[in-house]
């Protein structure tokens, strides 16, 4: 995993797409759902292999049933988007679920937007406020792109104020 992500970022040696697939490889056979995440990243844009939107959702998943919360939002944008599997908002919205509730700001938005749209979910903006909120509290800017194109002037000292529920993961249900 390290000297995978050593090769990614070139930290360290020269930065080498090929030998941080070689050693995400490595890692990602031995179960390290990091990098199984980004093994499947490195499918998904094509760095340093043929890329494969197939083989991205393969390790993907495999990272996002050990709940990596980054393969769990990236699993379900390529459901979202039908990208190596058949679109299905329906699976999208679980897998955003997950990682939302572990506080990642990208499927936060994500959850977010499918509430707004009811894709995958009956269509509730008080839910999609609530998720947009999370997100925009991490600095997400998309999310507080929405909250205003909903009509909701978002300020962080405002969220502060008008947000009961807890800050902590949520537990999934």
């Amino acid at each position: 995993g390290s000297l995978g992500w050593a090769y990614d970022l070139g930290r360290g040696v020269a930065q080498s797409d090929q030998e941080a697939v070689k050693w995400y490889r490595l890692s990602a056979e031995q179960g390290n759902a990091i990098s199984q995440s980004n093994l499947g990243q490195m499918y998904q844009f094509g760095r340093g292999l043929i890329q494969s939107d197939t083989e991205a959702v393969k390790w993907y998943r495999l990272s996002a049933e050990k709940g990596n919360t980054v393969a769990q939002g990236s699993l379900g944008w390529m459901y979202q988007n039908g990208r190596g599997v058949a679109q299905s908002d329906t699976e999208a919205v679980k897998w955003f679920r997950k990682s939302a509730e572990q506080g990642d700001a990208f499927a936060q938005a994500n959850l977010g937007w499918h509430h707004r749209n009811g894709r995958g979910v009956i269509q509730s903006n008080a839910e999609a406020e609530k998720w947009f909120r999370y997100s925009a509290e991490q600095n997400n800017e998309w999310a507080q792109n929405q909250l205003s194109e909903m009509g909701i002037d978002w300020t962080r000292s405002q969220v502060a104020k008008q947000d009961s529920e807890p800050k902590e993961p949520l537990n999934s249900t």
